[in-house]
């Protein structure tokens, strides 16, 4: 048996009368610290921090009884380097993949700026592989996509409001300062430039061009493909 301690927000992946106390589990041998954590249902991509008898390992460290444990959770904007971090320095420009049911989040990320990949045909399997491939953090309702060994920074989105979802993001990646309110297509998540009202002038309703000067568009081959009011 081994004793173990789940911290902060780590609690909501427990139930009943495990959540904010230690309590005892059974282990098996050559059982890795990874394995034992995830069969509490906590997520691998929620933990950055697991200490063992107050030293840190990895998540390969094999539990060993009566070994205590204590798990922490993604410390996005604390700054931890004398310990053991399960993952490099925290990610400073912080580019998401969506799972589907997600879509209001997506909208309201590439508003804020963010490079955020969705789409509504998206396969579990497909999400893991862009995450590792292209290092996208993976957000998303379903607890299980987060088990996934190629996935390295996932969260799990708790609320089901997007306005809340959209700030719990924020504040968990420490992106407040890094908002750039309309950089970004809310529909295809190109960037946006700036684009001379001369360029789309016979493309505008006639009181959209009386009203307004300042123009943004997605520019794709030198293209026109997107243009929207600025403001």
């Amino acid at each position: 048996m081994a004793t173990i301690r789940f911290y902060e927000e780590l609690n909501d992946f427990l139930e009943g009368d495990k959540k904010k106390v230690s309590f005892t589990v059974k282990t098996n041998p050559g059982q890795t610290v990874k394995d034992l954590i995830e069969s509490e249902n906590v997520p691998h991509t929620e933990v950055d921090l697991i200490l063992v008898n107050s030293e840190s390992v990895n998540f390969s460290y094999q539990v060993k009884p009566p070994d205590r444990i204590s798990v922490y959770p993604v410390f996005e904007s604390m700054n931890i380097t004398n310990v053991t971090r399960l993952r490099p320095l925290p990610l400073r420009t912080s580019i998401f993949i969506l799972d589907v049911n997600l879509g209001k989040l997506a909208r309201y990320l590439r508003i804020g700026g963010f490079d955020t990949l969705y789409s509504n045909s998206y396969e579990d399997k497909e999400i893991a592989e862009i995450s590792a491939r292209e290092n996208r953090i993976v957000l998303t309702r379903d607890r299980d996509l987060l088990k996934r060994s190629i996935i390295q920074r996932g969260y799990w989105i708790r609320s089901q409001n997007a306005v809340l979802q959209y700030h719990a993001v924020l504040e968990r990646f420490d992106l407040i300062e890094s908002v750039s309110i309309y950089s970004r297509c809310p529909q295809c998540n190109g960037k946006l430039q700036q684009v001379d009202k001369k360029v789309i002038l016979n493309r505008l309703a006639p009181k959209t061009a009386l009203y307004y000067d300042d123009f943004k568009a997605w520019i794709s081959n030198n293209h026109l493909v997107l243009f929207f009011i600025n403001g």
